[in-house]
């Protein structure tokens, strides 16, 4: 992969936010019922298996409207384990989530214009592989860190937002989680769904890349796909706040208020 790709593959990512990743689908937060509750909000509810607490829906389940929070919940809640069928759908709805498609054509369009993996040809055959193999970064991406990885090595694939302290400290504790993440038995151990899962992922995409099967391209691709969860994660952390500004300014804001 050239340097360019990487530096531009960034930068799209930021613009329109992985991770593939990664990582967002119907987020996730663990809530405790009530003692003696019986009901509750089932129609939003997965399941929980024996040993487990329901978990809920975050209120806000897409970033700028578009961009999908599924993995999102608030650390202040208390912990509860999820289960390997939770994570398993989580990285479904990742990897499904309509925002994937556009996503890959971007990335498509973005190899083509360098003639990454020139054995792809150009026109419309080069664009479908390219388009194609865009796609399957991401989707196993987000298959191997959001479920596979964790349900094998029993780590919790969510994001728990910090929400209070400096924004240097929050920014922090989001990279933080990158590295370090929760075991279901709320443990703090390392990332191996994160590095392993994406490690994972760039092995296999060697089966459908013959132009990039060397060592500098394979950690090429293997610390993108970490760099764009780490930057996935900064946006989760801050969006509420991005949020409640926009929505204070435009409650502020004198056209609106004489509109109505």
């Amino acid at each position: 992969m050239r340097i360019t790709g990487p530096i531009l593959t960034l930068g799209i990512l930021c613009a329109i936010t992985g991770m593939a990743q990664t990582s967002d689908p119907q987020p996730i937060s663990p809530v405790s019922p009530p003692a003696g509750a019986s009901g509750g909000p089932a129609a939003s509810t997965l399941p929980a298996p024996s040993g487990t607490q329901p978990v809920q829906p975050v209120e806000d389940k897409r970033i700028f409207g578009v961009l999908p929070n599924n993995r999102t919940t608030e650390g202040s809640i208390p912990f509860a384990r999820i289960s390997a069928k939770q994570k398993m759908t989580i990285a479904f709805k990742d990897s499904f989530d309509y925002p994937v498609y556009p996503t890959a054509a971007l990335f498509a369009t973005l190899y083509q214009l360098e003639n990454q993996n020139p054995s792809f040809g150009q026109g419309m055959a080069g664009y479908a592989k390219r388009f194609g193999t865009a796609y399957g970064d991401q989707m196993i991406g987000n298959m191997m860190t959001e479920g596979i990885f964790p349900s094998l090595f029993h780590q919790d694939p969510r994001y728990f937002r910090v929400g209070e302290g400096t924004k240097l400290h929050r920014t922090r504790m989001a990279l933080q989680q990158i590295v370090i993440c929760r075991t279901d038995s709320n443990h703090k151990t390392f990332n191996l769904s994160e590095w392993g899962g994406n490690a994972f992922a760039t092995a296999i995409s060697n089966a459908y890349y013959p132009d990039t099967r060397n060592v500098s391209d394979n950690v090429s691709k293997w610390l993108i796909a970490v760099a764009t969860d780490s930057f996935s994660n900064i946006l989760k952390e801050f969006w509420p706040d991005v949020k409640h500004h926009f929505k204070k300014h435009k409650e502020e804001d004198p056209l609106v208020s004489t509109s109505h």
